[in-house]
């Protein structure tokens, strides 16, 4: 697509993520809150001067330049560029610069460091977006010097960009270098505020002028019948506004190049169809700014302007009073008349805009010349030549003629419709030609002509990987054709978006944490490499094949879509994940929550927040674990825990390498317990001993002395079986014992428990109505509070109470241990006491490691030592 031309399915795009950016005032206690600003418009003004801020107090508007910044919104997405303000714009902390920076619902905006928003985005409302859709004015820049041979522009999309680097200005470059010069590279925009027109200047280097004045830091707006000039006297146009068209036109072309048979008129209107981008006209480089050369002249604009006759601007310039700086092109060397002047300024025109000429119609013509009959210097000029320079000529005509006949070829193939032939033939030419850009084009058109429509009908009944295999296909049909691989590139990105819809279930379909946001970006990132570039490109394609315009439609929706979801869900999911990052490096997991349950409410169509509950749950009982050193139950999740959220994953790596057991303890952990359940203590022991030194070593050697503590204890009773005390002994040490960690043992002594069955039953009785009574002794102190948690030292009522909670839950345990391994019933109360005791040891224990910043290490674990719990009572000798 040349430039300026009309984007084919921009235009066609229904506007269906419409929305108003809304700024929402900071407070301090120190100055009380403004008015929230929501902006409608597509382009919005922030300074000293622009509305709502001329109604602020002076204090807050004082570090606010005149001309600070603009806010504007694009492709469905909202942007802030800073103007080069004198205190600066900041995004979240950070300084926005010479490109502008996208905005997202949530994100703090300062200017001037004073003057802070909360920025929100909220979809439009109906009747409003209804308004905004209207269409829009035309625009029809007339030149008010007909000396010039300037053709008139009418505007039919903004914002329209005047820059010397755009062909609109940049084809008088060479018939007017100084004068097209004094425009700078980001000179002015036109642009749509409210319905009207308006008109602002992007600190041109040599100004913007509407009625013989110079505008300044704000824009203004452009009247039927104004006079506006760009950097001078020599680009002056009257504006004449038109009322948009009842019917719009589906494509308008830039026409900047006209065919050869209407180059001869010189008054033909220069079409601009295409709007050009905020962010290009807001991407400011200071570098390219110095290259504009200053017009001394251009303060002298009004009085040109005043010279409103086409007449009169021509007189002058032939009078030479008219036109400062102009290099031959006004004069006419002495020709007398005005009428000449404007003949020779329109032959100038013409001249600059014509097409070459064909070689061969040149070479055809000369020979004709040669030839002709009724020309005798010319007969006798062939005649000087001799046969040799006939021959030469021939030749030269022929090689022009053969050079041409592929072109002319695959015009007669594509005229005809065979796009196959047309396809062969130029892959053929192009092994030995790649470089023939004429030929790669026509190459391309007939690559698609031929094959997309079948793309399209896969794409259409959503037979993705059918779709993928044309492409492949056409890629290799376009070997040698950098054109249209990259044309082939497009309809892949085409292609991978509307795959990604329609897997989801379509544009509004819940956005998959952890699963969409990556092509979510890499979609978004692969457009927004070079924009304007893929839209020219699409737009070309839908040129070839015009039923590619409406899936070309459809694409850019859901593009708009996918922004706004990027600019709200993926922001979303991306604060969460800081949350989540910082609770979790707090060891604060109880923190999240209540704000898993904010963001489901706010974000309804956040899918995959269960998983990360889940992660949730199984990460704070392992991490409750491994801080009150619990390293059986903490071994047992080690094997079953799996997180499959990337957050809990990125924190369970650095748990595990800096708090929890090491693999290689983790393995000999699982020898030792193989070889201590098959009755192999010794070895089991000396496997304990064995263990390298680390942050475990002082859990590891008390499960050591445990173990070693029940051997002795069973090696006792074998020896003193049938002594007087042996009943209450064997019954002691099998309340001890853990079912599934001390199994070898318990089915050692399985048959004697089992012939004082009764006997045991009664120990388990006793011993839960002692671990009731230790419990009321407990409660009756009024439990361990925080300030007892809180104390330097460990205290005789800490050690006390401590000591109450450790023994009635180590006495309740070993009672339900023997119902447990008998298989007797028991009363349900039981079940409660021990239920309750386990609670409060579990909430002390996790209240005291919420100390760890506090309290000193070692002291810390000696109240938790102290507590006891499931670790201690395992490991506490019978």
């Amino acid at each position: 697509m040349a430039t300026g031309e009309a984007p084919i399915a921009e235009m066609g795009a229904t506007m269906d993520a419409a929305f108003d950016v809304v700024l929402s005032p900071v407070a301090s206690a120190q100055r009380p809150a403004l008015d929230a600003i929501r902006i409608v418009d597509d382009l919005f003004a922030i300074g000293r001067s622009e509305a709502p801020f001329t109604d602020y107090p002076t204090e807050r508007i004082a570090r606010l330049s005149r001309r600070h910044a603009r806010i504007f919104t694009e492709h469905g997405a909202a942007y802030v560029a800073d103007l080069g303000s004198k205190n600066g714009t900041t995004l979240n902390g950070a300084p926005v610069r010479q490109t502008p920076a996208r905005l997202r619902a949530g994100d703090q905006l300062c200017f001037g460091g004073e003057l802070c928003y909360r920025v929100g985005i909220e979809p439009r409302a109906r009747i409003v977006a209804a308004a905004a859709a209207a269409p829009a004015p035309g625009l029809l820049l007339v030149p008010q010097r007909d000396d010039l041979g300037l053709q008139p522009i009418e505007v039919k999309a903004f914002p329209f960009l005047v820059s010397k680097t755009d062909d609109v200005f940049a084809r008088y470059k060479d018939r007017y270098p100084h004068q097209v010069n004094y425009i700078s590279r980001r000179h002015a925009h036109i642009f749509l505020k409210g319905g009207d027109l308006y008109v602002e200047d992007l600190g041109s280097t040599n100004g913007t002028f509407v009625g013989a004045k110079r505008l300044d830091e704000s824009a203004l707006p452009l009247r039927d019948g104004d006079l506006v000039a760009f950097g001078g006297d020599h680009f002056v146009y009257r504006v004449s506004l038109q009322n948009p068209a009842d019917a719009e036109p589906t494509v308008t072309q830039l026409f900047l190049a006209p065919a050869v048979d209407d180059a001869a008129d010189a008054d033909k209107t220069t079409f601009v169809g295409a709007a050009h981008s905020f962010l290009d006209i807001f991407c400011v480089d200071p570098a390219l700014q110095r290259e504009d050369e200053i017009n001394e002249t251009a303060q002298r604009v009004c009085a040109h302007a005043k010279r409103d006759t086409p007449t009169g601007a021509a007189r002058g310039a032939i009078e030479g009073k008219g036109v400062s700086g102009t290099h031959g092109a006004s004069g006419v060397n002495g020709a007398g008349s005005t009428g000449d002047a404007r003949a020779a300024s329109r032959s100038g025109s013409a001249s600059a805009t014509k097409r070459k000429p064909r070689r061969w119609r040149l070479l055809a013509g000369e020979l004709g010349k040669a030839f002709a009959d009724g020309d005798r210097p010319n007969v006798r000029r062939v005649a000087g030549w001799g046969g040799a320079g006939v021959v030469v000529l021939a030749a030269i005509a022929a090689t022009l003629y053969l050079h041409g006949s592929s072109e002319r070829e695959l015009k007669n193939l594509l005229a005809s419709g065979d796009y196959a032939s047309a396809v062969a033939a130029a892959k053929g030419y192009l092994a030995n030609h790649p470089t023939d850009t004429k030929v790669s084009a026509l190459a391309s058109e007939a690559l698609l002509k031929a094959e997309l429509p079948g793309w399209l009908n896969a794409l259409q009944k959503a037979q993705f990987d059918q779709a993928d295999a044309l492409l492949k296909e056409m890629r290799s049909l376009s070997a040698n054709n950098a054109d249209a691989t990259s044309l082939v590139g497009e309809l892949q990105w085409v292609g991978d978006l509307e795959r990604f819809v329609a897997t989801r279930g379509g544009v509004d379909a819940p956005i998959r944490m952890y699963a969409d946001e990556s092509t979510i970006n890499n979609l978004l990132q692969r457009w927004d490499d070079d924009a304007k570039s893929h839209q020219r490109a699409l737009d070309r394609i839908a040129s070839y094949v015009p039923v590619f315009a409406e899936p070309y439609a459809l694409a850019l929706s859901h593009l708009r879509k996918l922004e706004s979801d990027d600019s709200v869900y993926v922001a979303a999911i991306d604060r969460l994940n800081g949350v989540i990052r910082t609770e979790l490096a707090r060891d604060k997991p109880d923190a999240l929550p209540p704000v898993l349950d904010d963001y489901a409410q706010r974000y309804p169509r956040l899918a995959g927040l269960d998983r990360v509950r889940e992660d949730l749950r199984q990460y704070a009982a392992m991490l409750n674990a491994a801080l009150s050193r619990q390293l059986t139950p903490l071994l047992a999740m080690l094997k079953s825990v799996r997180f499959s959220t990337p957050p809990f994953q990125a924190q369970f790596r650095q748990l595990a390498a800096s708090r929890l057991p090491s693999a290689d303890v983790i393995r000999r952990l699982d020898a030792v317990s193989e070889a201590w359940q098959r009755g192999d203590a010794r070895e089991a022991l000396a496997g304990l001993q064995a263990m390298p030194a680390g942050p475990w070593s002082d859990v590891l050697a008390a499960e050591a002395a445990h173990k070693k503590a029940l051997l002795d204890q069973y090696t006792d009773l074998q020896k003193t079986r049938g002594g007087k005390d042996y009943d209450q002994r064997l019954l002691s040490f099998y309340a001890s014992l853990d079912p599934q960690a001390d199994v070898w043992f318990v089915q050692a002594i399985q048959k004697d428990v089992a012939a004082l069955h009764d006997k045991a039953l009664a120990r388990a009785q006793d011993l839960l109505l002692r671990a009731q009574s230790l419990w009321k002794q407990y409660r009756a102190s009024g439990s361990i509070g925080g300030t007892q948690r809180l104390e330097a030292g460990i205290s005789p009522g800490f050690r006390s109470e401590a000591r109450l909670l450790s023994d009635a839950q180590t006495t309740a345990q070993q009672g339900m241990r023997i119902y447990t391994q008998l298989k007797a019933d028991h009363p349900a109360e039981f079940d409660r006491l021990l239920a309750d005791i386990e609670a409060e040891a579990s909430l002390q224990r996790r209240s005291l490691t919420e100390l760890r910043m506090v309290l000193d290490p070692e002291l810390l674990k000696a109240k938790l030592a102290l507590i006891g719990g499931e670790q201690s009572e395992a490991r506490s000798s019978p």
